[in-house]
Order: structure tokens, then sequence, then C-alpha cells
């Protein structure tokens, strides 16, 4: 059996041998599943500790909503909204903490606040995003979105959705290793629902393992997305628990190696059971 990697998290090596959990964190107003639940202070440092004594491997503080529709958040507001959260983690928690962002400014706040990776639904193509990332040594998963959160589900449009995610993600990984970011540090997301409709992220879905094989970790974020509702007939973002925790197992047996999470506890408890049971390959324990 072939080694599994490590990945590097600004000093924290976070093994990647059985699926990491990342819990998600929104400290924003308007997010799509739990908007304004965690806004305050207290309230996210609370649910941030219960998704680490849940099993979570990763925290990913985010503080301007992808949701599709979604304006952009001044690069203020957004500062104001993470970086004491994510202060006050750091000292309390011994974990991987993420900042979701895509402005370089944010980024490089984050990591002077502790953060170990930086999550950019842009894929690092803001102007010295990048750069910022080789500045440091933090972590960093690239994902794919086409078009931007406010327009991007108006119209999707894809000639093979599996092939240009692919490419695009590998272009920038490759652009990330050539200035001078160790592979050990990034991470791929084919981004499902950012710019897809449910036929793209269904072709992406079952084509997990091809994207797994490209050389990098593959994150899955799919919890509680219009997908999930959209194969259970409709259901609103409240009854999509059971369908979300599915497709995270269906994504780690694909290969992913980081399921973004709503429901952590669920998740990592259907993980266990899923690694107890399935039959062992020959050489596993």
């Amino acid at each position: 059996m072939s080694e599994e990697p490590v990945l590097d998290c600004a000093g924290h090596p976070l093994p990647l041998e059985r699926p990491v959990v990342m819990g998600v964190l929104n400290v924003t107003p308007d997010s799509f599943s739990d908007g304004g639940r965690h806004a305050g202070m207290e309230s996210a440092l609370a649910h941030a500790r219960g998704m680490v004594a849940s099993g979570a491997g990763i925290i990913d503080v985010g503080g301007e909503s992808t949701r599709p529709g979604a304006g952009p958040v001044p690069l203020q507001e957004e500062l104001d909204r993470v970086i004491p959260v994510l202060e006050r983690l750091r000292r309390e928690l011994d974990v991987v903490l993420s900042i979701d962002t895509s402005k370089p400014a944010v980024m490089q706040a984050a990591l002077d606040a502790g953060a170990g990776m930086i999550n950019d639904v842009n894929g690092l193509r803001a102007p010295g995003a990048m750069e910022v990332v080789a500045s440091g040594t933090a972590a960093v998963c690239v994902m794919h979105m086409q078009g931007q959160p406010r327009s991007m589900q108006e119209r999707p449009h894809y000639a093979d959705v599996v092939a240009e995610v692919a490419d695009f993600l590998v272009g920038q990984a490759q652009a990330l290793v050539s200035g001078g970011v160790a592979r050990e540090r990034i991470v791929l997301d084919p981004g499902f629902g950012f710019g897809k409709a449910l036929e793209h992220n269904l072709a992406l879905f079952r084509s997990l393992p091809a994207l797994a094989a490209l050389g990098y970790p593959l994150l899955v974020g799919v919890s509680r997305k219009s997908m999930i509702g959209a194969l259970l007939g409709g259901r609103p973002v409240t009854e999509r628990l059971a369908g979300s925790v599915t497709a995270a197992v269906l994504a780690a047996r694909a290969g992913a190696r980081i399921l973004r999470v709503h429901d952590v506890r669920e998740t990592v408890d259907a993980l266990m059971i899923q690694h107890a049971l399935e039959p062992k390959q020959q050489g596993e324990v």
C-alpha cells in the first residue's frame, strides 16, 4: 500500500491516511446554512470547541458568505469578523485553523493570527494571492469556481466539466509549485455548487477517483448544498443531514482526504463505521 500524504499546515503536520473532517465556522450574518448563528465571539468559540470535541481536525473560519447571489464584503469588515476569532481559537485549541477567504490581505492577516491553512474559493486568482501563500508555510486549498458568487449559478456552462475543472486545478497547483510552494502544502477542491448546475456536480462527484489521482489531496464540500436538496426531491437546508453525511462517506470512499462539513459529529461517526465495517485491502489495518 502506498504511503498516504501528510499535509504541512505551517509546522502542524496533518496526517491524511484517513479522511479528515473540516468543520465550518461561519462568522457571517448571511451564510446559506447557518447565517448569523455564530457571528458573535462567544457563540463562535463555543461552536468551534464543540466541533473539535466531536472530531474535527480543521476549523474553517469564514467572514464572507459565498452562497449563490452573495455580494462582496468590504475588506475591513471581513478582517473585523475573522481575525479576533482566529486569535482566540489559536490560544484555546490545538487544531489546524483555516481561513476561508479570497482576499490576499485577509489571508496575510489570518496567517499572522495563527491560521495554518488558506481556503480560497476563487482559486488564488486575485492579484497577490499566490505571493501571500508562497511567503508563508501554511497549507492552501485551491478551489474551482466558474464566475463569482453573485452570478455563478445563473447559467453555468462547460464543454467538459471534469476536464475543465481538472485542468484549472492542476494549472494553479503547478503555478504554486513554480512559485516555491511545496507540494505537501497543496490541496485541491472541485468546488461543488460554485458555478455548476446539478448535472455538473454529479459528473464531478462520479469522477472523484480521477480527480483524487491528480497528485494532490482532494477536499470535498457538499454539506447541506443545493445538490443534496435537489437529489432529495427539493428538501430545505434543515432537512439535508442524512444526504450530506451519505455524500461525505461516498466522497471518502472515492478518495477525498478532507471533508468540509457543517455536521461534524454525525460525519465523524459515519466515517468511523465505514472504516470499521468496510472490507480491508491486503496490507490494510
